[in-house]
């Protein structure tokens, strides 16, 4: 992971690049690609610190700071849709599209290729049914309240657009509460313990050895370098979307989510090869289930706070493919076992809904 590092010189080249006038294409790449080792630097100062609580509060903050890259990414779109009103719809669609592709890819591209290299190592690889079985019925579930405001948000707003925005807040409030209840559960479940100890004991042994004061540094100064990053990143967005030719969809559900997660999906894809097939699912089932229950949510109750209210409301094309993800991945993991066919069945599936994406006028 160390080499990822070597990336951060690009952020030396984004910040020049903003302010000596640069074309705004160098500045979007630029920020990307330094924001891949800043959000491995928050994970692994995040494992540091988890290694020093213990695994109840290590795991609480686990689950608590997993996705802040891209939840940080989020609010600076939201930010940049209100110094920009012209450009402000454009930018929240880029938060809900991302949101989308944070869940999908972590199911489909990182569960995939966890999947497909490990069994080509390893051949079979076994994993607990029973938990495998209720993340994927919390994913499900998730996917259902995402779905639900969508559905029912065109006949309420032809009666009533505010209580489009009510729906959503309802529902963003029940889908943080069901977040919290689930941690409850596996602080308190006995066999979530031995499970949460298990996994506890592989990210101690992967853990950086920082001092708890190092750990604290480096994630706050890496929180601090995301967020100037994202700034420049997102107000580069509109130019870029003219000049490749791609739209502002296709960016958000799968430039960004990918920006935001590659070290995590390195580390999934890195423990399944060590046939830790357990640990790797936890990383990419548990990730898209922190977006769709505590980042999705939170950004609607954020973006309020900030008075540019996000809705719930995704279209049909992003509502397919979630629930088709869902499902594929859900299929998966209900036999306990995984091999290098279902590798290659997840990506092949993200492959032709990333390209389905990528010819969607929008």
């Amino acid at each position: 992971m160390k080499y990822l590092n070597l990336l951060l010189v690009f952020g030396i080249v984004a910040i020049v690049g903003e302010l000596a006038g640069w074309n705004p294409l160098i500045i979007f790449i630029s920020s990307g690609l330094t924001m891949i080792p800043l959000a491995g630097l928050m994970g692994a100062a995040t494992e540091a610190l988890a290694v020093h609580t213990g695994p109840r509060l290590g795991g609480l903050l686990n689950a608590t700071l997993g996705n802040a890259a891209e939840l940080i990414i989020t609010i600076m779109a939201i930010r940049e849709g209100i110094v920009n009103p012209a450009i402000n719809q454009h930018m929240l669609e880029l938060v809900r599209a991302s949101l989308t592709g944070s869940i999908m890819g972590n199911i489909l591209l990182v569960l995939g290729l966890s999947v497909l290299i490990g069994g080509l190592r390893h051949g079979t690889q076994k994993f607990d049914r029973t938990h495998a079985g209720t993340n994927a019925t919390m994913l499900l579930l998730a996917v259902a309240a995402l779905v639900i405001p969508s559905i029912f948000s065109h006949s309420i707003e032809m009666v009533n657009h505010d209580a489009v925005e009510y729906l959503s807040l309802g529902v963003a409030g029940v889908m943080i509460l069901l977040y919290v209840l689930a941690l409850i559960y596996q602080l308190r479940s006995p066999a979530a313990h031995s499970y949460e100890d298990a996994e506890y004991t592989v990210v101690a042994q992967e853990a950086p050895h920082w001092s708890l004061p190092k750990a604290g540094v480096v994630l706050l100064v890496a929180t601090v370098a995301i967020v100037v990053m994202s700034e420049l990143l997102v107000g580069t967005v509109e130019h870029v979307v003219v000049e490749v030719g791609i739209t502002e969809f296709f960016l958000g559900i799968i430039i960004v989510p990918v920006i935001g997660n590659v070290a995590e999906h390195l580390v999934a894809v890195q423990v399944a090869v060590k046939n830790q097939m357990e640990l790797s699912l936890a990383i990419s089932v548990g990730s898209s289930l922190q977006v769709a229950l505590f980042v999705a949510p939170l950004l609607v109750f954020v973006s309020l706070l900030m008075g540019n209210p996000l809705t719930l409301v995704f279209n049909e094309f992003e509502l397919i493919a979630l629930m088709a993800a869902v499902l594929i991945a859900g299929l998966v993991s209900l036999d306990g076992e995984s091999n290098w066919l279902e590798g290659t069945m997840l990506l092949a599936i993200y492959v032709i809904i990333a390209l389905a994406f990528f010819w969607l006028p929008m």
